[in-house]
């Protein structure tokens, strides 16, 4: 059978074929799909989910005149495939290849960029009353998953919409899933839907009612419709934000969507309308239909067994170091909660979930109530731990400010993926939280340099109940570092020495520490012996420490995996106040770069961003004006 997948470039290409052969190419996009991701990793099993939907989309929709927007759009592989990136799609993921999401800068079919959630209404209805304020008459549609549902953003937009009246079409991918199974009222509501068993029956006897009988029982017909869809469905939450509900509906028959979205662009209906598709996560891949999460994320695969190839460490993750230690804690302090925002995976808290289920809080895809909840935890006694990723947390910044911080409640902010991510890229990057976190009076900041500081960490966190606190730690494994007892406390605001030197001093927040050691050992080829601190915190800093640093050295480096005005901007502001560069000495403080950096690994990105040993090292022979220059090339400093 001829591969009709081979034909299809552009959506322009998919619409010269019979509506009879899109079972087929949807078949064959699937393989397609399949067959990159077990090369490149990635997000699985959202685009096999929605193989059918884009096919469907990109066939009655005339894009990129019309436009088409992916929430989060972990599910967009499909879309890239038949608009113009068929050739590069094995470069997902990779330095200087494709995003895994959508990106406006990539291509003219990805009109609004995304990877957090529940932007997609609101992005298009901005798209939709813009088309109408300049008369024209192109399509706007937004695709949003179950799971973006549950977060508040989604119904601020769906409720303006209603309110403006504005030409809208919403896709609601009600797949049962989002990254984790969905919780909330939301989710249940969905799931009361079902397949609308009872509705489509009645849907598809008004369908015959109108076919056999003549055109005048048509209009009963409708209004029984109406009817039925009010007591069938409840459906009166989306008609009462203003939209005309249609579904749910199949969303692998790729015909019957079709037809439903030809019916839909045809349609003189002004308003909004969301159209309710029920698919499957992971469909048409047996190891994905029959994982728990559905191959929601992956690493390579073998594609007939759907075993995942794992990097191989000795030492454990940072997020199970966290999970492992707050289990420990909470089993002798049952005032410890846990709270996460539909990531217990990814935060270690279905670990935490499974030895206190009654204390654990998956609050879906919603960081401000998160943190807002956790502040009420808070006034009651309890030590609420919000599990949230560096780059989601900044959604929650208002309650972190005004629910928590004001008040002086002692949340604790377990804060993921710190710093620069690999492969998803700027998104997902932890560039900012030292930055948005140390500004706020009275607040704890931490930041690990291995895995035995982490845990520290958390033991030190426990017992801070006056205020606010937070401790940031990387993606992947740690260093092999021993982990220590829970009773191992560190003094709020005391950083440690690691090695002692001359001229030079190092000051590192975070997981450049091993990067500074690097720098360290390079230098000293060159009769350059340096001190090198690990400062554990942001705030309160550690002023002694710092005093003694600057008085005996030369130069001071602040080294740091985030932006400006973070720790650095502390320190400089510290010594400024002290005055201890008009005695003469010379500071540098080493940040992220003041651009976002694209995917890539995680070596090369911290080598772009100039926090790598060798930056290290010429940053500092640069401060001293030495005249020897440090060769990049690795291989020439190694001989």
């Amino acid at each position: 059978m001829t591969r009709l997948i081979r034909q299809i470039n552009f959506p322009a290409d998919l619409r010269k074929f019979q509506k009879g052969q899109l079972k087929q190419i949807s078949n064959e996009l699937r393989d397609e799909l399949i067959d990159v991701v077990s090369e490149t990793g990635g997000h699985l099993g959202a685009g096999l989910g929605v193989v059918e939907l884009t096919v469907a989309l990109h066939y009655v929709f005339d894009t990129p005149k019309d436009k088409l927007v992916w929430d989060v759009s972990h599910q967009c592989y499909p879309h890239k495939i038949i608009t113009g990136r068929k050739d590069k799609i094995k470069t997902l993921r990779k330095g200087g290849g494709l995003s895994g999401f959508t990106k406006r800068s990539e291509s003219e079919y990805d009109p609004f960029g995304a990877a957090h959630s529940s932007t997609s209404i609101s992005s298009t209805l901005g798209m939709a009353v813009a088309k109408k304020l300049s008369n024209n008459n192109n399509n706007v549609v937004a695709v949003i998953g179950d799971g973006a549902m549950s977060a508040g953003m989604a119904y601020e937009a769906m409720n303006n919409a209603g309110a403006l009246k504005s030409k809208l079409i919403v896709v609601l991918n009600d797949n049962d899933m989002s990254i984790a199974k969905p919780v909330g009222a939301m989710s249940k509501y969905l799931a009361r839907l079902l397949s609308g068993k009872l509705y489509f029956s009645f849907r598809e006897t008004v369908k015959m009612v109108i076919s056999a009988f003549s055109k005048r029982f048509s209009q009963k017909a409708g209004k029984a419709e109406d009817m039925l869809r009010g007591l069938v469905t409840g459906g009166t939450l989306f008609s009462e934000l203003g939209f005309y509900y249609i579904g749910p509906v199949d969303g692998h028959d790729v015909d019957n969507l079709v037809q439903i979205f030809e019916n839909v662009k045809n349609s003189s209906h002004q308003g909004p309308i969301l159209i309710h598709v029920r698919t499957q996560k992971g469909k048409g891949y047996k190891p994905a239909e029959e994982s728990g999460d559905k191959y929601h994320g992956v690493s390579k695969f073998n594609i007939a067994t759907g075993e995942q190839s794992k990097s191989k460490s000795n030492a454990p993750a940072y997020t199970k170091v966290f999970a492992e230690t707050l289990i420990k804690h909470a089993e002798q302090d049952t005032k410890i909660i846990g709270i996460t925002g539909a990531m217990p995976s990814g935060t270690g808290l279905n670990l935490f979930e499974k030895r206190f289920p009654d204390r654990t809080f998956d609050v879906g895809i919603a960081e401000q109530h998160a943190v807002t909840f956790a502040a009420g935890l808070a006034t009651e006694g309890y030590k609420p731990y919000a599990a949230i990723y560096s780059t989601f947390l900044q959604r929650a910044y208002d309650q972190v400010v005004h629910d928590v911080a004001i008040q002086s409640l002692p949340v604790r902010f377990a804060i993921d993926r710190a710093g620069l991510v690999g492969a998803d890229g700027p998104t997902h990057a932890g560039s900012f939280d030292i930055t948005y976190l140390s500004t706020l009076p009275n607040f704890v900041v931490m930041a690990a340099s291995d895995e035995s500081e982490l845990v520290k960490m958390i033991n030190t966190s426990v017992h801070i109940n006056d205020r606010p606190s937070a401790f940031r730690y990387p993606r992947g494994n740690g260093t092999g570092a021993k982990i220590p007892p829970i009773n191992d406390l560190l003094e709020i605001g005391k950083g440690r020495i690691i090695k002692e030197g001359k001229k030079v001093a190092i000051l590192n927040f975070g997981t450049r520490l091993e990067e500074c050691k690097k720098a360290s050992d390079i230098l000293s080829k060159n009769g350059i012996d340096i001190t090198i601190i690990d400062a554990r915190f942001a705030k309160p800093l550690d002023e002694r420490l710092i005093m003694e640093a600057a008085n005996n050295h030369e130069v001071l480096i602040s080294i740091e995996e985030g932006s400006v005005g973070g720790f650095g901007s502390h320190v400089m502001q510290f010594l400024s106040d002290r005055g201890v560069f008009d005695k003469g000495l010379k500071f540098r403080s080493m940040i992220l770069p003041d651009l976002f950096i694209d995917q890539d690994t995680p070596e090369k990105m911290y080598e772009k961003a100039g926090l790598d040993s060798l930056s290290i090292a010429n940053k500092i022979q640069e401060t001293l004006n030495s005249n020897i220059v440090l060769a990049k090339n690795k291989s020439k400093l190694s001989n």
